[in-house]
């Protein structure tokens, strides 16, 4: 089995063509079109990342997914990720909890300590407490998760005495994946808790990441879990189109302008069109090109790493709101199709 859906940061980086800037209100509208798309054409899960900075417009993702829930029928909706560390636990439940309901049972949270940091100060949080915030306010979640009352003490939220918190989840337990960038820590504590995980493959060659999986596998046993219950994710940047070198032609100027502001920031060297052609390569990271091109890719990362559920992240900076939609309807009716038809008889073999 093989899951197949989008996630999305809600860029509004400016047009690397034009300049020209989005506003989040107009992007946020365009999101939820993608949503109902993505629902329309037969994607299983559609994740929106959490940011609190000026080039992406989805602080809230669960609001956002709220907004289409109506509009959509079988589709999963998602955090991709919820930034744990600098969020109230309790609130966050709530509010994946109210989206569960108005979605009939489809909503996820995927937690992650984030790999921005604007939220940290922003809600009055210290960056040196960053491990020993997500360890806290995560195990507060899978707490409420599991019991209507709560009892509860730590260190960096006030306590809870025989507290009910509300509503409750149509779905029980309410879904919560683990999002990691590839830390083993991460993934060991995904496997001891029992939790499905999310790794973030976006660079390098995406077959290096089998030993994490294995790793999160064995951890798993350790703590007594099923492995064959548990699933994995990847979250992969990527674009489709009718042809695979329109698809680069599209999908470079706006990832090399926003991996080149980020790499100013974080100290990465600058990104040109050599390292994205080598990033699409079959063993890259990268999932541009046609449907048969990218179908292929997303087979091979099933049957390599053991992933179950590919999440292709589209757009990386702003692209015109029509072609996100041609990429995410090819992704749906081409691509998702054939990767279910080799994956089936594949597993079949096993």
């Amino acid at each position: 089995m093989v899951e197949i859906g989008i996630s999305t940061f809600v860029e509004t980086t400016p047009d690397a063509q034009t300049g020209e800037v989005i506003s989040h209100a107009q992007r946020l509208r365009e999101v939820v079109e993608e949503i109902i798309l993505a629902d329309q054409v037969g994607l299983d899960v559609f994740g929106v990342g959490e940011h609190h900075r000026e080039d992406f417009a989805a602080s809230s993702p669960a609001m956002v997914l709220a907004a289409a829930a109506p509009q959509t029928k079988r589709i999963r909706l998602t955090s991709a990720v919820t930034v744990l560390s600098s969020a109230d636990p309790v609130r966050v439940f709530q509010d994946f909890a109210t989206l569960d309901a108005i979605s009939n049972g489809r909503a996820e949270i995927m937690a992650g300590r984030g790999s921005f940091i604007e939220s940290f100060p922003l809600f009055g949080y210290d960056l040196n407490d960053y491990d020993e915030l997500f360890e806290e306010k995560l195990e507060l979640l899978l707490k409420i998760r599991s019991s209507e009352k709560v009892t509860w003490r730590g260190k960096h939220r006030p306590a809870i005495q025989n507290l009910g918190i509300y509503p409750r989840p149509v779905q029980d337990p309410l879904p919560v994946w683990i999002g990691s960038g590839g830390n083993t820590q991460s993934v060991i504590r995904a496997g001891l808790l029992g939790l499905p995980l999310v790794l973030a493959i976006i660079g390098g060659r995406p077959v290096q990441f089998a030993p994490l999986v294995e790793l999160y596998k064995r951890a798993a046993i350790q703590a007594g879990h099923d492995p064959r219950k548990l699933s994995v994710a990847s979250h992969s940047h990527g674009f489709v189109d009718w042809n695979t070198e329109a698809a680069a032609d599209k999908f470079f100027p706006p990832t090399q302008q926003v991996m080149n502001v980020l790499g100013r920031e974080r100290g990465w060297g600058h990104y040109d069109r050599s390292s994205f052609d080598a990033a699409r390569s079959f063993e890259g990271a990268l999932y541009v090109g046609d449907p048969e091109t990218v179908a292929a890719k997303i087979i091979h990362l099933r049957k390599q790493v053991g992933v179950t559920r590919f999440m292709l992240h589209v757009p990386v900076g702003t692209m015109p709101h029509d072609q996100v939609m041609q990429a995410i309807r090819l992704l749906g009716s081409e691509v998702a199709p054939r990767v279910r038809e080799e994956v089936a008889k594949w597993e079949a073999t096993q």
